[in-house]
Formats: structure tokens, C-alpha cells, sequence
């Protein structure tokens, strides 16, 4: 399920309370009397066996002597009585309840599992939707609801606060109303059981009166579906999280570096990045990161400068700043050129910008004036402690009025962005007021501020992975050269596994790579110290001999590793004695004989580790980061969801410290980027292929400007307890799809989903259509197709939305785009609005209607309900197509000269 029937939830037009009481602070007086104080307009419907009233309120014995079905039942009675209760509201036509009672499996009760399996069942035949149970309540201020125990109640507002713990709203209402901060809904969604994240993120993204979505997580259910829910809402508005539980134990019994490293709070944290949601870390730093994206503009770049009047705010400002991240932005000399002429000659003579502690308000001007003009500053931090020699007050108003010039003179989109911080109290406070009515954004000390300007930075990253379009590395993804070898790779699997071997051996592992395209060095696997000494004759160069045995998870902590061996007899010795070595120290190891491997040279290579992972709730996940033996050590990794694309792969890449490394330094070169990303994206592919593996550890694997290559390599396979694409957090791009027809004119169409990449053909489409088909598809009349808004139609969720491209080569040998179509589906997966365009040129062909006809066939098997679009009513050629197609056609009373065009597809053979 996801938002259906939510608005008899959160707008009720009636609502009884089950388990009203009329005893003095118990459960079922609290929810009473904040549900009869709160302003709810509608009937309220107290129930309670014996009682003739509950506060001023006509009581009823029983849901079946109420005068009729409410559209909101709230529920605190025993827990055995739940299901019966939520069956006989089903009956009666109610469509929403929130069960406060606990006791359905809290702990792995069976008793209380059973009674939950129950519980669901009874809603299930209706539709009825659940929150809770073992939950705290909803709040929604705008609608007069309160149906919570909270002893606060929650100031109207337009943030949205979703959380799993039923203390969280206790303490957040504590926190934000004596602040002054209100609400448009506060939910608990105690144990998930029907309502969860993925739903309420599907509701509020639509919700006109939430402007921000603040969420508090202990854990995610129902992985696919958070995340495209969680994708969805981060476009239309901020979603700000915080995760509890951050040091929870799970990667203890990792039987892999990357298993040990990709502990579950690195896997929420990529799982909020690639969603483009904003991690916080405390209920304050919520708050303010709300407020932060509600008031200033989006920054560009990490580089901050900083004004003050006060040397020591400076330092702790950058010191703030370092450690959040950022970078000092690092001054022209023509900006010092500039401050110097208007500064004491004592000034720092650097960023930061140190302005003397009695500088006035002209000084203040004059300092912004020249820093809102530093080309290597992307936002600009003026702070201020109070001097018995200076005005405060007039500080602030001389910085407002710099500001305002500023964007005066660059527009509102390419102004600098400027943070303020005016430290201390009653001197401070009316800068502060004054600030906060200019909507600049204001804090109270130099880390409050230095975070804000993090946060804006973090967010516009996250954004961009979800906007960002990826070029094109290596081969294309169509050619047979970068063509993964997937029989090859699943014989080797499959032969493991029916050994019931958990783990591939190195050379298997290796073979494994090589047949998804990742360099290899080559390696042979042989059962004694004389094969070894042969295949050592067979390689050109150094050897490395490694022990192979199924018992063994890290090799080189008992001299399971022998490095650059030269000639067979220096082989055959180190193999008997690494026989030796290891049967002593290991003696309940099965040992199968060895690899030998070439030893491969690359002395200014960057030994890194690549690896994938199973996470309890997202599937698989994939590392970055700095290799070798220390790997756990040093910590330096990074991690992402499958699928990955080339953005998504450099990003990975981007937020390690080895990556510092990698661009090169002193007499190394920079590392070969682009091979290393395609060696991110091919072992996404394998991850993405394969539902048998559980972990890959590719360790080391070295990066130079000649490439990458992985030394040694372990993959862990287990049973498949789902399909490959089914395991996915996020859905990836559906190649089975893929299909060729031939239009009417005999023309050979490819037709395809669409892929991020495919933002540049998109845009030369758009160049290639007439105004007038631009104005009947977009209902305006576009002259370009801006970025961002090609590539939200390129970068879809292809679990919610699809678009088929239909291509056909060019003049000049590459693929052009003819047409699209595409369809978007509302959460409940059961009407999708339709869309489609052909070229100008290409148009009168045929190719509209066989576009038409494949997105319908596919909405069918998708098992959709119906198909609808809006059409201009002058839209003539499409208005007979769809007619054609079998659409209804009605026009529409509030919007003039646009027709709804609907296709009902239950009835389609």
C-alpha cells in the first residue's frame, strides 16, 4: 500500500476513540481530552462499555452502536481485543486507524506476532489503514487533531515530523514549542506494521501545506519502496533525517573486509545521500537545517570566506569549517588588493577576514562589498561580538544593505549566499531579529553557522545525484567489447555452490572479474609446491604465491603470502614452506594447493579495496576506498547502492581521502579515473546480475595513470532468497525491455527505457521540434529544455515511472532519439498519467501510435487500472489517436481548453 485512504487519517471528518476513559490520567482520558481540546471540528465518538459521557461527549458501548462509520478510529485497549475491533470497523466502512496499544510481537513475542498477523488480516478486507501499533499518536494542528497521549501539544506550522519512536514527538514538541516552531503533521509510526516511512513520504511530498519533511529513523522496512518514495519527496522538498541507532554492532561477524567496514550506519548514510535527503545529527541541528533550506540559496561549491571582527571567532569558525569538510576559500589579490584599501593596516591579510574589533558599520560594507565579488568564494560567513566601541545593530543593518546591493546588482539566482553570526545575548539579539526578517539566515555561534553552510553544501551534493547525467566511460554498454561474459561467470558459481563451497578460491574469484571486465593479474591454481614451481615458468617476471584453503579468510596473517619470487626453485621452496607454516599454525584448515600469480610491479600504484556487501535491509551495497593490509585500520571508505552509473561511481570515488592521492602528487601522476570507475560500474553490474553473492572483496586493487588491476580477489556466495533484481534497493534499468519493431513505413525502430546518458539526445530532439508541438506537449511555449529539467525526464525511478526511447541511427552513424513516451504511476500503482512526443520531422509516420500501443501494453502487465493524460482541446491529431486507442474523452469544468483523455485497462484482454 502506500497513501491510500491517508486522507481519512490526517483530515477526518469523524473519529471515535476506543478505550475512553473517564479515570483520572489514564491512557484512555489523555487521548480524550486532547482529542476534545485540540479544535477538531467533525463528531467524536467516545467508546467505553458502561459510561453514558466521556467529557462533554455522548459515549457508546460498542463500535456497532455508533450512529455511523467513522473515518478515523483511534484504539487503547488491551491488545487482545484488537483485531476483533479492527474487523468490525473494516465492516462498517472505516478507513483509517491509529492503535496506540503495544503487545503484537515487541521483542519476538509469538503471541503478539500471531495477534498482529491478525490484526492485519481484519484491515486488509477493506482497506482499512493502520498506524501503529505501540505508537505514540498523530498530530495534524491545521485539521484540529490531536489523537496522541503527548502532554504537549504541537503549535500549527508547515514542517512535517515522522517518527518511529513515540518519545522522539514528546521530545521534539518539548524542544520546538517554547521556540515557537510549529507543525502541519506529527506522526508516530511505532512497530510500521502497515503505515511506514515509504508511505508518509508519498503523502507529505504532496502535501501543499509541508514544507519540510523532518524524519526520525531507527530502521527501514520495505527498502525499494523507501527509496523511491524518499527519491520522489526529495524533489518537490527538503527531507531532513535523523538515523538513531547509529552504533549499532552488525558488522561483528563480517567474514570480509568489505563486510567489516560496511557497517549498517555507512549503509544508511549512502541510502540517505542517493535518495538526496539531508543527514542530521541531533534535534537541533534538525531545526536548523530546516530553517537553513527554507531561507538562503543554494551554494555551489564547498569554499567558504569569512568576515569578523573578532580574530578568535575566525579561528574557531575554520576550525569548525575543516572539520565539517569545507574549504577556506582562498583569496585573489585583487580581493586583497581591494580590503586592503578599505581595511586598518593591521587587517590578516587573509581569509579569514579579520576586520578589527572596532570596526563600524561603513567597515562592514566596505569588507562585503569586496568579498561578494571573490570569484573563489562560494558563500560568505560575516560575524560579529559585541565591542563597547561599535554598534551591533549597525553592523547588521550596514551588512543587510550590502546584501541587498549585491542581489540588486547579480539577481536573487547568482548571489552570493551569506550566513550570519552575531555571538552573545542582549547586544546580539536585535541583529538577530533584524536578520531573521530579512530572511538572511542567523546563528548564534561561529559552528552553528559553519554547519548551516555545510548543510547547504551536503544538500545540493545529494541533490545532484539525483540530477547530475553521467557521460559515457569505456566502450558503450552495447558493444560486445564491454559486453559482460554472464555464462561464464554463473558456471563458476554454479560449480561452487554444488560443492556446497561457500567461498570462490582466489583464481575462481579472479576468473569471475575477468569475465565482467575487470583487470585481472594472471594466475594459475595448483595443488602442489612442484605445479607451482611449473607454473611460475609460465609467467614472465616476479611471482606471488598464495596458500589456498575454504578455512582461511585472511591469508597473510599466518604467512599465507609470499611476494616477488624469482625462478622456480625459490618457488618450490617458499611452497613447501608456506605448506609447512601454514599446517602448523592453522591445523584445522583444509589447504587445496595454490595460486601463483604474476607479481605485478606498479610501484606509484595506490593500492585500493573495491567490494560488495549484503545489508539486512538493502540488499547489496558497494565500497570504496584506500586497500592493502591495514584496510580496517585506516577506515577510508565510502559507500553506495547498486546500480551505478558513471556520476554515481566518481562520486564514491570522490568522498574518500585517498582520492586526494589518486589526482596525483609529488612524482605520481594522477590515477586513470575513468578506468577506475568503470571498474565501480562493472562490479555494480556483477552485483546486480548475481543474487548468489553475498560479499566480493577485491583487495588490493591497484590505480595508476595506466589503470587498475586487481591483485587478489574473494567473493562469498550464498542460496538465492530472491531474484536478482528483486534484492535491489533500487530498481535498475530494465534491459529485458528492450525491444525492435518496424513502423509503418517498413523504418527499423530500437525501442528502449530510458537512461540517464541520454539527456544530450533528449536535448537535440527538443532543438529538432516545432513551437507548436513544444506548446501541445509542455502547455507552454519553451524555447530550451533546461538541464535540470531534461534530466529529471531521463534520470526515472523505473520502480514508479518508465519512459521508452525510440531510436534510430543518424546521418552521422549515432543514435538519434524519434520519440518517447512514458508513463508516471501514483504510489498506489494503480493510475499512471501519460506523455508522449515525436519528433516534427519524424511525425505522420506511424511511430506516435506504436509508442502509444507498447507503453499501454507495458501499463497492462505492470497491472495498472487505468491511463490517463491531459490533452489541449485544439490537439487534434491526438485527440483522434487516442480515441483510436479506446480513451474516454471529457473536458475539464476548472480548466478551459483542456481535455481529460482516460483508458481503463482492468478491462484489457
Amino acid at each position: 500500500m502506500s497513501i491510500r485512504h491517508l486522507d481519512s487519517l490526517f483530515n477526518p471528518k469523524s473519529l471515535a476513540l476506543i478505550g475512553a476513559s473517564r479515570r483520572s490520567e489514564s491512557l484512555g482520558a489523555v487521548l480524550a481530552a486532547n482529542l476534545m481540546s485540540a479544535g477538531f471540528e467533525g463528531q467524536i465518538y467516545p467508546i467505553h462499555p458502561k459510561a453514558q459521557e466521556i467529557g462533554d461527549r455522548v459515549a457508546y458501548p460498542s463500535v456497532a452502536d455508533l450512529p455511523e462509520a467513522p473515518d478515523l478510529a483511534v484504539i487503547a485497549t488491551p491488545p487482545d481485543a484488537v483485531p476483533e475491533l479492527i474487523a468490525q470497523l473494516a465492516a462498517r466502512g472505516t478507513r483509517s486507524a491509529v492503535v496506540i496499544t503495544a503487545g503484537f510481537g515487541e521483542g519476538g513475542d509469538q503471541e503478539g506476532e500471531q495477534r498482529l498477523q491478525d490484526m492485519l488480516d481484519a484491515a486488509r478486507t477493506n482497506t482499512l489503514r493502520i498506524v501503529g501499533p505501540n505508537c505514540l499518536g498523530v498530530i495534524v494542528p491545521g485539521a484540529g487533531l490531536n489523537a496522541s497521549f503527548s502532554h504537549i501539544a504541537a503549535l500549527p506550522g508547515d514542517l512535517a515530523f515522522v517518527t518511529q519512536s513515540g518519545a522522539m514527538v514528546t521530545a521534539m514538541l518539548d524542544w520546538a514549542t517554547p521556540r515557537g516552531i510549529g507543525f502541519s503533521h506529527v506522526v508516530s509510526l511505532g512497530d510500521k506494521s502497515d503505515v511506514d516511512f515509504g508511505d508518509m513520504l508519498d503523502y507529505l511530498a504532496l502535501d501543499f501545506k509541508t514544507r519540510a519533511i523532518l524524519l526520525y529513523v531507527e530502521s527501514i522496512t520495505h527498502a525499494r519502496k523507501f527509496m523511491s518514495a524518499a527519491r520522489a519527496a526529495a524533489r518537490s522538498k527538503p527531507v531532513i533525517v535523523i538515523k538513531g541507532g547509529r552504533y549499532a554492532e552488525g558488522a561483528k561477524a563480517a567474514a570480509s573486509h568489505t563486510g567489516a567496514l560496511a557497517g549498517s550506519d555507512a549503509v544508511y548514510d549512502a541510502v540517505f545521500a542517493r535518495a538526496g535527503l539531508l543527514r542530521v545529527f541531533s534535534l537541533e541541528e534538525l531545526f536548523d537545517a530546516a530553517e537553513t533550506l527554507a531561507t538562503a540559496r543554494s551554494v555551489r561549491g564547498d569554499r567558504l570566506a569569512i568576515a569578523t571582527n573578532g580574530g578568535g571567532l575566525g579561528v574557531l569558525a575554520t576550525d569548525a569549517l575543516i572539520e565539517e569538510g569545507g574549504r577556506l576559500a582562498e583569496l585573489t589579490p585583487e580581493t586583497i588588493d581591494d580590503l586592503s584599501a578599505v581595511l586598518p593596516a593591521t587587517w590578516s591579510h587573509s581569509n579569514p577576514v579579520d576586520i578589527i574589533g572596532d570596526a563600524p558599520g561603513e567597515r562592514y560594507a566596505a569588507t562585503l562589498d569586496a568579498l561578494l565579488k571573490e570569484p573563489a568564494a562560494d558563500a560568505l560567513l560575516v560575524m560579529n561580538c559585541p565591542t563597547a566601541v561599535a554598534s551591533s545593530t549597525e553592523a547588521a543593518q550596514s551588512v543587510i544593505s550590502s546584501i541587498e546591493k549585491h542581489t540588486a546588482a547579480r539577481g536573487r539566482s547568482n548571489a552570493k549566499t551569506v550566513f550570519t553570526a552575531w555571538v552573545g545575548d542582549a547586544a546580539a539579539r536585535e541583529a538577530r531579529h533584524i536578520f531573521s526578517e530579512k530572511h538572511i539566515p542567523t546563528y548564534d555561534t561561529p559552528e552553528q553557522a559553519v554547519r548551516g553552510f555545510m548543510h547547504l553544501v551536503r544538500y545540493r551534493r545529494n541533490q545532484e545525484l539525483l540530477s547530475e547525467t553521467p557521460s559515457s566511460i569505456v566502450a558503450s554498454e552495447d558493444s560486445d567489447e564491454s559486453a559482460p561474459d554472464w555464462s561464464a561467470a554463473h558456471s563458476i558459481m554454479v560449480a561452487a555452490m554444488a560443492e556446497n563451497r561457500e567461498w570462490l578460491n582466489e583464481p575462481e574469484a579472479k576468473a569471475v572479474l575477468a569475465a565482467y571486465g575487470i583487470p585481472v593479474v594472471q594466475t594459475f591454481q595448483v595443488a602442489t609446491p612442484e605445479e607451482a614451481a611449473a607454473a611460475a615458468e609460465r609467467i614472465d617476471g616476479p611471482v606471488a604465491l598464495k596458500i589456498l584453503s575454504p578455512d582461511l579468510t585472511h591469508k597473510s596473517d599466518i604467512g599465507g603470502v609470499e611476494l616477488g619470487l624469482n625462478g622456480n626453485d625459490e618457488v618450490l621452496h617458499a611452497a613447501r614452506e608456506m605448506n609447512a607454516r601454514v599446517s602448523r599454525l592453522a591445523p584445522n584448515a583444509t589447504l587445496k594447493g595454490f595460486s601463483v600469480q604474476s607479481f605485478c610491479q606498479r610501484p606509484k600504484a595506490q593500492e585500493l579495496i573495491l567490494g560488495a556487501a549484503t545489508d539486512a535491509q538493502f540488499g547489496p551495497v558497494l565500497l570504496f576506498g584506500a586497500g592493502g593490509t591495514a584496510v580496517e585500520v585506516l577506515g577510508d571508505k565510502s559507500i553506495g547502492l547498486p546500480p551505478l552509473n558513471s556520476t554515481l561511481a566518481r562520486d564514491l570515488i570522490t568522498r574518500t581521502r585517498v582520492f586526494k592521492l589518486l589526482e596525483g602528487y609529488r612524482d605520481r601522476p594522477p590515477a586513470d579515473l575513468d578506468a577506475l570507475s568503470a571498474a565501480l560500474i562493472r562490479l555494480s553490474d556483477l552485483v546486480v546480475d548475481f543474487a548468489e553473492i553475498a560479499e566480493i572483496d577485491i583487495n588490493p586493487l591497484l590505480a595508476d595513470d595506466q589503470g587498475v588491476i586487481a591483485l587478489d580477489a574473494r567473493i562469498r556466495l550464498c542460496p538465492k532468497s530472491a531474484s536478482a533484481i528483486e534484492r535491489l534497493a533500487i530498481r535498475p534499468y530494465p534491459r529485458e525491455l528492450e525491444q525492435n519493431f518496424a513502423i509503418r513505413d517498413g523504418t527499423d525502430i530500437f525501442l528502449r527505457p530510458i537512461r540517464p546518458e541520454d539527456e544530450p539526445m533528449l536535448q537535440s530532439m527538443f532543438d529538432r521540434l516545432s513551437p507548436e508541438d513544444i506548446r501541445l506537449r509542455f502547455f507552454a511555449s519553451l524555447t530550451e529544455l533546461s538541464h535540470s529539467f531534461a534530466a529529471r525526464l531521463t534520470q526515472i525511478d523505473y520502480h514508479r515511472e518508465m519512459a521508452f526511447v525510440a531510436l534510430k541511427e543518424g546521418d552521422d552513424g549515432e543514435p538519434e532519439i524519434w520519440g518517447v513516451v512514458r508513463i508516471s504511476a501514483d504510489p498506489d500503482n494503480e493510475r499512471a498519467e501519460y506523455a508522449v512526443l515525436v519528433r516534427s520531422d519524424i511525425k505522420g509516420r506511424g511511430l506516435g501510435a506504436e509508442l502509444m500501443n507498447r507503453i499501454i501494453d507495458y501499463a497492462v502487465r505492470r497491472g495498472l487500472s487505468e491511463i490517463w493524460g491531459d490533452v489541449l482541446d485544439h490537439n487534434k491529431r491526438m485527440l483522434e489517436l487516442v480515441k483510436e486507442l479506446g480513451f474516454s474523452v471529457r473536458h475539464l469544468p476548472d480548466e478551459p481548453g483542456i481535455v481529460r483523455v482516460v483508458k481503463r485497462l482492468d478491462a484489457v484482454d
